[in-house]
């Protein structure tokens, strides 16, 4: 089905594994069809009761008797539903990723991910993260491409009195992670934005008051992820998460959304598909029920690795899917709608933008992500000494600063640049994300975040005599499970231990719907092309070498390395 309106489809040669539905007859958990009779011990600890009631045990026992008093179907399981999950032992190298359990990965440290619906943070917000950080995180806090941020080395013993100063301002951690509707996406301009098709604010609003919590979605087969925007730039990713809605105007209905489904990355890659039908403003939230109740009651739950809507989209189509919805669901048909418009603008919002107001908006590019408890803390006190009250995550790992006048611009960029966040970055520290990587993760095989903030600097140093207009996106990932999105950068590598040896593979010329392209694709792979991080900076410099000098930067860095010969990509 096509993505957008006009254009010509991006060439690939490189197609996603196909993501294939059920053999006929094959018993894989649908609710609906087989019956709520648990196939594997995640769905029976599940069915024990609801997750979310791990809250209180937290409180009342594990944070008072200690890490070794939490039992494994908590600990690595229920937590998930707060927000927590262990961290890598320290010292356990990437040879053992795939060798041990998860007890023998797993430090008596946690991570915390903090729920941020639409990455919205307000200045007494992002002042008490900074003073959680600095007093129980050993001063981490990583902005996540999942518009939240997330932080480590917290133990058992902390998190009540952590979740008290998140109460105090009015922030959580339920269900930042878990078989949960995850974080919403929502567009970090909404409401600001002077070219904006629709304010999505009261849509995420309600979404989060209705479905947070919400004991009827709290057991789904697989996490949930949802993504709203009324932005023209598409800057929440929507063909990469399980339901979206994207801004539309419709030429008899007015402004609403467009729905999204299916969409995810991961080991097997598969991109959203339009349903085609209109969803108006007070529509969203019970479209969003329905969607999510068809994924509660058929979604496959027999293997986790086939637990994702996606698989469940792969064998029924958007046809049916559609019907389902309508007919099961709703109880009504919906309009038919038009497709989101070409993209205009970059989604990273990157820079000083206009608001509607006359203020204006400022866009940090971070390096990858990565912040600490005295840039919390700075961030807060230069947002306010602005004049300003709102800040927001990005799902590229940006910060913006909102409701800035325009004479005090200058002064905001100034204060913040010295704590790692610069609103004008060169074109690699505007474009490259990284997962957690080993440092913390238990599946990854690889060092992500430093290698990446090296390989930033190297690029900066050997590159100025390039003028590369668009940023080259450059994503690096510690796994196959791309957290990182490597299947829809420019340059996109995924950590492998291959034999004796840590390499990354390389996916080229991927990316999500925007400016430059009018739908999203998959990158290709250079047969036999492997890159260690000894060669990483060496590699990145080749190919973009090449790229300017076959192209003058005529074309995109995606459509020149989808229709390069193979010679100039190693």
């Amino acid at each position: 089905m096509a993505a957008h309106t006009t254009s010509t489809e991006t060439p690939s040669k490189s197609a996603a594994p196909r993501v294939r539905g059920p053999r006929p007859g094959t018993n894989l958990g649908q609710w609906k069809i087989s019956g709520k009779e648990p196939l594997n011990h995640n769905e029976e600890s599940k069915s024990e009761g609801n997750p979310l009631d791990v809250r209180e045990r937290i409180i009342d026992t594990y944070s008072k008797q200690g890490f070794d008093s939490i039992p494994t179907d908590d600990v690595h399981g229920r937590f998930r539903w707060m927000g927590l999950y262990t961290q890598r032992k320290q010292g356990v190298d990437g040879a053992s990723t795939s060798k041990l359990d998860a007890e023998s990965l797993s430090d008596k440290y946690f991570m915390m991910r903090i729920r941020t619906d639409g990455g919205r943070l307000n200045v007494a917000q992002a002042r008490v993260i900074g003073e959680i950080s600095r007093d129980f995180a050993r001063d981490t806090a990583d902005v996540s491409d999942r518009q939240n941020i997330q932080l480590h080395w917290v133990r058992i013993e902390d998190v009540p009195e952590i979740w008290e100063r998140l109460d105090s301002v009015g922030l959580l951690s339920v269900e930042a992670c878990g078989d949960t509707p995850r974080v919403f996406l929502g567009s970090p301009v909404a409401g600001v934005d002077a070219h904006e098709i629709i304010d999505c604010t009261p849509q995420l609003d309600a979404l989060s008051e209705a479905f947070v919590g919400n004991p009827d979605f709290v057991n789904l087969p697989r996490k949930f992820k949802t993504a709203i925007t009324g932005s023209k730039s598409l800057d929440v990713v929507h063909e990469i998460n399980d339901v979206s809605f994207v801004g539309v105007e419709h030429p008899e209905l007015g402004v609403g959304y467009d729905l999204w489904v299916g969409g995810a990355l991961s080991i097997t890659p598969r991109l959203a598909e339009r349903l085609g039908v209109f969803v108006a403003p007070e529509d969203v939230v019970p479209v969003w029920a329905a969607v999510a109740g068809i994924f509660r009651d058929y979604g496959y739950r027999k293997q986790r690795t086939k637990a994702c809507l996606k698989f469940l989209l792969a064998e029924w189509g958007t046809e049916k899917f559609r019907q389902v919805l309508e007919d099961e669901y709703l109880g009504r048909k919906l309009p038919d709608g038009p497709a989101p418009a070409r993209a205009v603008g970059r989604p990273d919002h990157v820079g000083v933008h206009d608001q509607h107001d006359g203020n204006k908006y400022v866009g940090f590019a971070l390096t990858v992500g990565r912040l600490n408890s005295d840039a919390l803390l700075a961030l807060a006190d230069a947002a306010e000494a602005a004049g300003s009250d709102r800040i927001r995550l990005t799902p590229y790992q940006k910060v913006l600063v909102l409701d800035v006048p325009e004479d005090r611009v200058a002064e905001l960029t100034t204060a913040l640049k010295p704590h790692g966040m610069d609103a004008h970055p060169s074109p690699f520290r505007r474009a490259t994300i990284a997962c957690t990587g080993i440092e913390f993760c238990k599946l990854a095989f690889v060092e992500t975040k430093g290698l990446a903030a090296q390989v930033i600097d190297q690029l900066e140093e050997r590159l100025t005599d390039l003028e590369i207009t668009n940023p080259i996106s450059l994503h690096i990932n510690g796994c196959p499970n791309s957290c990182a999105r490597i299947q829809t950068a420019d340059i996109g590598l995924k950590g492998q231990f291959i034999g004796e040896e840590f390499v990354f593979q390389v996916h080229l010329g991927g990316g999500l719907a925007s400016a430059d392209r009018e739908e999203g694709g998959m990158g290709r792979t250079v047969r036999g092309l492997k890159v260690t991080s000894d060669d990483l900076t060496d590699y990145v410099e080749r190919v973009t070498r090449r790229y300017m000098a076959e192209t003058n930067g005529d074309l995109t860095f995606a459509e020149w390395a989808q229709n390069a010969e193979e010679d100039s990509l190693r």
